[in-house]
């Protein structure tokens, strides 16, 4: 991913993550690599992957049963995994953060976008929560190096 252009998503798209509280960046690398770069990432990071929802396959599959003719994604997926170490440091400041885990990083290429795929993850609340935000962070920052 040595020619990978990252940025902080454009101005909508700030926007729209800002409202939606999550932290994005984007890609002109292929979905395929941006995917295997983030999932590597995760791994790398001492970290196990539980699940990986295909989430646009999904969309995509049901889009007629559910009566719409929108394609959302050429291709989207979310990685699901947890960190013993944060977890246990978020937790006993809060047993409630619990609500957070398992923490997710988005990679989705939208239809109407080719050959740009964005990567995000949701914003965090101020305190004891940000060590996940910037795990997280870390995790992204690595898979788009």
């Amino acid at each position: 991913m040595k020619h990978c252009i990252v940025a902080i998503a454009l101005a909508g798209l700030a926007q729209t993550a800002a409202a939606q509280n999550m932290v994005t960046y984007t890609s002109t690398d292929s979905f395929d690599d941006v995917a295997f770069g983030i999932e590597s990432a995760i791994v790398d990071a001492g970290l196990v992957v539980d699940s990986v929802s295909h989430v646009g396959e999904m969309l995509e599959r049901t889009r007629g049963d559910v009566g719409s003719d929108v394609v959302l994604y050429s291709q989207a997926d979310v990685f699901s995994f947890c960190s013993a170490k944060i977890s246990r440091e978020v937790m006993e400041a809060d047993p409630m953060n619990i609500v957070f885990c398992p923490y997710d990083i988005f990679v989705a290429e939208l239809a109407d976008k080719p050959g740009e795929v964005i990567i995000g993850y949701r914003e965090f609340p101020e305190g004891p929560m940000q060590k996940v935000q910037t795990m997280l962070d870390e995790i992204v920052q690595s898979a788009l190096e």
